[in-house]
């Protein structure tokens, strides 16, 4: 599987890789069995009967209908074979067979270092993580992210100019959430947008574990700023660690949940990042070499499965159960006082960027500080800052 495919070859592959049950596992499996895409998808039928499953096998013109909806859009799709395909990509258990990409293609070949996050973020944090996307893009960096509100909008807009990758959980024509479809359009001006999914895919909850291993797949080293306990940032971490890739954490305050699971990456061994200094000093040697083994956690990658005993299907990749990560959850506050509050830590952030966060005029939000400071709410610092106010018991 290391030469490029002609397009026979390809749109065997893109239908293989479309069929009902036939997961990046199971899609290598067969490859390996039959020896290519045209001879596997003779033999699914029967194989699947064989272990009472079933199949159902796209027609020649569905496959027509999402090539041609990709060359509209512009995008290129990439099989495991071809020579634009990301290296590190290729190394991890269950690589995607194909991918699409929209952008700039040559992105995919700089190294990169992901950065994920709560989506229902503070100030603070996403501070920290568009700080840390902006010194490692001017670093050489490229940022991957997973274009989700919060921590990774902060760190795809501040690494723009150097181009940043969005990796979707559902098809390029599809992005989510909808607030950032003008966002992903700068992405690919300058960066790329990745998926593995078809054209038209509106993604799911089990699709997001999936594109998080894609994620840290890409990286030499994933970030995580401000994760809750049982958060899909956590599951791009476990996968970064099961891949081999170096595991960053920033520390928060431990009165703030969404806290909780960095501090805990931090505890198990996960490197402490403060500054962009911090990830440069461990990455920079690592450029280039070999991924290490894991040193995190305690789960390991599975093995790819024996075809003949066991049949796995396509929600392989999303055993692991996600909390806070699913496209129908609205996780943003309607009313401006809730949408103040969750952008607010306990440590202090400008009054302007709080405005910006927030999005609202700056006499608006002076007017609605001083009701949640008479309310107990908030306190103020010294340089026109805000933080909670830390309450009793």
């Amino acid at each position: 599987m290391s030469g490029a495919l002609d397009e026979r070859q390809r749109f065997d592959w893109l239908r293989l890789s479309r069929t009902t049950g036939v997961g990046p596992r199971i899609f290598f499996s067969l490859i390996n069995r039959f020896g290519g895409a045209a001879a596997a998808l003779d033999a699914l039928p029967a194989l699947a009967r064989a272990k009472g499953r079933e199949v159902r096998i796209p027609q020649p013109d569905e496959i027509e209908a999402e090539l041609r909806r990709a060359e509209r859009l512009g995008v290129r799709i990439l099989a495991f074979g071809d020579p634009d395909y990301p290296e590190r990509l290729r190394e991890i258990d269950s690589p995607p067979p194909l991918i699409g990409v929209l952008g700039q293609v040559e992105c995919l070949a700089r190294p990169m270092i992901g950065i994920v996050g709560a989506r229902n973020s503070s100030a603070p944090g996403r501070k920290m993580a568009a700080m840390l996307a902006s010194g490692l893009a001017e670093a050489g960096f490229v940022i991957v992210s997973g274009l989700a509100r919060g921590i990774d909008t902060e760190a795809h807009r501040a690494s723009l100019s150097q181009g940043t990758i969005a990796v979707l959980a559902g098809g390029l024509d599809k992005p989510y959430p909808p607030e950032n479809i003008d966002l992903l359009a700068k992405i690919s001006e300058t960066g790329a947008a990745v998926s593995e999914m078809p054209m038209g895919w509106t993604p799911r909850g089990q699709d997001f574990p999936r594109r998080n291993r894609i994620i840290s797949g890409l990286s030499l080293a994933i970030i995580v700023t401000e994760a809750a306990r049982r958060s899909g940032s956590l599951i791009t971490a476990r996968m970064a660690n099961e891949q081999g890739r170096e595991v960053f954490a920033v520390p928060g305050s431990p009165l703030d949940p969404r806290c909780e699971g960095t501090n805990d990456l931090l505890r198990e061994g996960a490197g402490l990042v403060t500054s962009v200094e911090d990830v440069l000093a461990i990455i920079r040697p690592l450029a280039g070499q070999e991924a290490r083994l894991p040193r995190l956690f305690t789960e390991r990658a599975r093995p790819m499965p024996n075809l003949d005993a066991e049949w796995q299907d396509e929600a392989e990749l999303g055993e692991t159960p996600l909390t806070g990560e699913s496209p129908s959850e609205d996780d943003v506050p309607v009313d401006a006082a809730g949408r103040v509050l969750a952008l607010l830590s306990y440590a202090p952030v400008e009054i302007d960027s709080l405005a910006r966060l927030a999005g609202l005029e700056t006499r608006a939000l002076s007017a609605l500080l001083v009701e949640l400071e008479l309310a107990g709410e908030i306190i103020r610092h010294g340089g026109n800052r805000v933080a909670r106010a830390l309450r009793p018991g």
